[in-house]
């Protein structure tokens, strides 16, 4: 019998290393990839159509369920966006609330993708550490929101509300002793920025941790060193950002080098690899986790210490205070309105991009001077990235390929929107 050595193979959908509905096409030569077709659509909701029909305000939580991993992230490029179009003036206080939120939003993202990452290639113990840190931050997004994951807390103008004085505490239950408890609720005494200011002081002990199980372990950098390079040339033609461009060895950052709310006034440095290939894109990502932690704390101190409003005095586009709205006529119909109606926006176009924690996130509205967008395009940087699968795998093994989709950290949400 002949032996046919070379076939098509179907990756996906529903693998475990698939991080999402991704169907990937690899004609082999044995075991060896000769090409990779990424195959897209199996999760497409229309969130650009739906956009269309909903008022502005009305489209701040589908930008949560884009990538479901960097909720507020999503949301920060929208609203920006909505300001840029009516030209509104964001209280100082709110621009530091929502640069600490994006960068909490990059740890709870990064520590997903390291966990994830590991356990496709084999490592256990790091998804369990990563997951246990993820909560704390969950936490944190309870306490402004009300909600673990999809906060919709940002609004065009400001924030939802100010930070909140006291953290929910956890009560003893058939699963956990009163001393159980205690301890973990040791932190949560206080309000949500003493909540914060224990975690930054701690994160980077854990982040130690990761680094003890991963970084110099032979298995993890037989898996990751050499494996889907990318030269600086490559990875500007292909549109990457984030990351996976700072990986290649290319300082481009929109923090640093088109600063947003108040980037400009922090410390802290933007990581940069040499080599271009997984274990750089992993060493880049874990200095980003160091440096989140240190903008955090900045944040943490400045908000400590100066107490203001956290949302436009602009009428037009904030709601009316709670108290006013319950004992108030024209109060209550402004507030129906508003949530109702929504606003107007001038007709013109903008495009706004945040650095997400995947790189350059971007939104372009188009406004015709209705109460609802004309038109919303998404650029989500894992989209760009999953066209390079094809370029980044040809040559490798299959399991080569299980790396390459996790050193890319996709999240299906924005790329099949």
């Amino acid at each position: 019998m002949a032996e046919i050595k070379n076939y098509t193979l179907n990756f996906g959908p529903q693998h475990p290393a698939a991080h999402g509905v991704l169907r990937l096409v690899l004609e082999l030569d044995g075991e060896v990839i000769q090409r990779a077709d990424p195959h897209i659509g199996l999760l497409h909701r229309g969130t650009e159509k739906l956009a269309e029909q909903k008022t502005y305000l009305q489209s701040v939580p589908y930008m949560d369920r884009l990538d479901y991993v960097s909720m507020m992230c999503n949301e920060h490029a929208y609203v920006m966006a909505i300001e840029k179009l009516l030209g509104l003036e964001v209280p100082l206080r709110a621009q530091y609330i929502r640069v600490m939120f994006d960068e909490i939003t990059r740890i709870l993202n990064h520590l997903m993708w390291l966990g994830a990452h590991a356990l496709d290639v084999g490592a256990m113990g790091p998804f369990l550490y990563c997951f246990r840190d993820r909560e704390d931050l969950f936490d944190c997004y309870e306490a402004v929101s009300g909600a673990r994951m999809h906060a919709a807390y940002y609004r065009p103008g400001g924030v939802y509300r100010d930070l909140p004085d006291a953290m929910p505490q956890h009560k003893p239950s058939i699963i956990r002793s009163a001393k159980a408890v205690a301890g973990l609720n040791e932190h949560r005494q206080g309000s949500l920025l003493d909540f914060i200011e224990a975690f930054t002081g701690r994160f980077p002990t854990y982040v130690d941790e990761y680094e003890t199980l991963l970084t110099d372990n032979r298995i993890w950098k037989q898996r990751t060193v050499g494996i889907g390079v990318v030269a600086p040339e490559d990875a500007l033609a292909m549109g990457f950002t984030g990351a996976m461009l700072r990986g290649s060895g290319i300082e481009w950052d929109l923090r640093k080098h088109q600063p947003y709310e108040v980037y400009d006034l922090m410390d802290f440095d933007v990581p940069i690899g040499t080599n271009g290939d997984c274990y750089d894109r992993y060493l880049v990502r874990v200095e980003e986790l160091r440096q989140s932690n240190k903008i955090i704390k900045q944040c943490v101190e400045w908000l400590r210490n100066n107490p203001g409003p956290v949302m436009t005095d602009n009428r037009k586009v904030a709601p009316p205070g709670r108290v006013d709205m319950k004992t108030n006529m024209e109060s209550l119909i402004h507030h129906f309105k508003l949530f109702t109606e929504g606003f107007h926006v001038p007709p013109g176009e903008a495009y706004s991009a945040v650095e997400h924690p995947k790189g350059e996130f971007g939104i372009y509205l188009i406004s015709d001077g209705a109460n609802k967008p004309y038109r919303m395009k998404l650029r989500a940087p894992d989209y760009a990235h999953l066209q390079s699968l094809d370029e980044m795998a040809r040559g490798h093994m299959i399991a080569d390929a299980v790396t390459i989709i996790g050193t890319q950290d996709i999240v299906f949400g924005s790329i099949d929107r």
